[in-house]
């Protein structure tokens, strides 16, 4: 039995750090919308908090390995500390944002900070705790606290604004990231392996993305991320229209689904370490894939179904996205050396939010010009394909160590030295990652 990660320290500072900057990225989620609402109107609020939202999908797919390779060679815990002062100091003047243009450039820079910090973060929680169950643990609490901070956040914030105002929302939101700056400084992190600082700027900031497209599992990993967003966008973005059209009260029935949709994404979270104990992360996150399209295309052609059965609809949509979400820092983790590690999560971060860059509008779009239950049936059936394709990918055998020959290095090489071989062609079996001395895949036994 493995102990829990929350009787470390060290993690336990850090998931605090996380839940404060959680709850500040929710109530400005909230302040945005309602200052997009304020500035723009019922004309073109709307379209103000759209163009809020794009920008947020732009700065964490093209700036989040940029800035991972710009702060590679600041220690973690310095990186993280100055990143979250300088999302809580741009929360001051949003509060005072009266223009359109005002508030887009300072919820861009909020973003870009943002897309440097999550990859960070994620690259830290495997150095604090290095056991793989432990860590796996870990993944699980990390995904309940988004879920919550989903659920929790439209709470909070309504409470909060029946004694503040919507401006005063951000300042709100400011305070928590003191709290999350707070808990990194108290947080103790290990020492992390440096990585290469030679060569051009622009090779370093496309090495996690180098390491992504030669490493099979990893590009599985995001075919699977890209088949849950096609189907999971229905849900995220059409929900609300869902409970207005079809159950004649968005304000009544919206929040009640979501928070279906929050208590199985738990569920499924507090289950994945059970899960990976008897299935591959493969196995367990193509199932969540795929039982997410199934469920989709299974709602799509019901008939007016009734609130115990929608009940039951989303809570199976938090389970199985639950699948797909939580094992995802195991896979990258296993795929990268100690040194990559941080690149390599800023590519994972990059390419998912790509992947929801795409889907956002083509459900909000297929739903517009078809209906709501045709244009989930086009998004499962997709996102099956998207899955299938991605099985294909990520071979089903895909053992860690992997024997590999480098006929190249001389003798006395130091890696040679490291992990003793055989033979004039140096063979010798190690955990496989991708790196200078392992440019391509070793997909065959030698």
């Amino acid at each position: 039995m493995s102990e829990s990660p929350l009787s470390n320290t060290s993690f336990r500072r850090l998931f605090a750090a996380q839940i404060c900057s959680l709850v500040g990225v929710g109530l400005l989620t909230v302040a945005l919308s309602l200052a997009a609402y304020r500035i723009g109107g019922a004309a073109a609020g709307g379209q103000i908090l759209g163009l809020l939202f794009a920008l947020k999908m732009v700065a964490y797919v093209f700036c989040a390995p940029l800035a991972e390779t710009a702060l590679s060679a600041v220690p973690r815990k310095r990186a993280m500390v100055v990143l979250d002062l300088g999302r809580m100091l741009l929360l001051v003047p949003m509060a005072l944002a009266s223009q359109t243009w005002h508030i887009g450039i300072l919820a861009f820079a909020f973003f870009v900070l943002a897309a440097g910090f999550t990859p960070l973060f994620q690259s830290a929680i495997p150095d604090i705790l290095p056991k793989e169950a432990t860590y796996t643990k870990a993944l699980s609490w990390s995904r309940v606290a988004y879920t919550l901070e989903a659920v929790l956040s439209p709470v909070i914030a309504a409470a909060l604004l029946n004694v503040i105002s919507s401006e005063t929302l951000f300042l709100a939101a400011a305070l928590a990231f003191v709290g999350s700056v707070i808990a990194l400084l108290i947080t103790r992190f290990p020492a992390a392996a440096q990585p290469d600082s030679k060569g051009p700027f622009l090779r370093r900031a496309g090495r996690g993305l180098w390491i992504y497209r030669q490493t099979p599992r990893l590009r599985g990993l995001f075919l699977l991320n890209l088949s849950l967003s096609l189907a999971m966008a229905w849900v995220l973005v059409n929900t609300v229209v869902y409970a207005g059209v079809r159950l004649g009260d968005a304000e009544q029935y919206f929040p009640i689904l979501m928070a279906f949709y929050g208590l199985g994404a738990m569920i499924g979270a507090l289950a994945m370490p059970s899960i990976l104990r008897v299935f591959s992360e493969r196995s367990a996150i193509a199932c969540g894939s795929l039982g997410f399209a199934a469920i989709c295309a299974g709602f799509a052609v019901l008939t007016s179904p009734a609130l115990p059965v929608l009940a039951a609809v989303w809570i199976g949509f938090g389970v199985t996205s639950s699948l797909v979400l939580t094992p995802g820092g195991l896979v990258v983790t296993r795929s990268a050396e100690q040194r990559d590690r941080a690149s390599v999560f800023a590519a994972q971060f990059s390419l998912s939010h790509a992947g929801w860059l795409v889907a956002y509008p083509l459900a909000g779009w297929l739903a517009s010009v078809l209906s709501l239950e045709m244009a989930l049936l086009i998004l499962a059936g997709t996102s099956a394909i998207v899955a299938v394709l991605a099985m294909w990918v990520w071979p089903a055998e895909d053992p860690l160590e992997r024997p590999h020959a480098h006929p190249d290095l001389p003798d006395d090489h130091p890696h040679l030295s490291e992990i003793p071989a055989k033979g004039q062609r140096h063979i010798h079996v190690h955990a496989y990652h991708i790196d200078d001395l392992h440019p391509t895949w070793s997909g065959k036994s030698i």
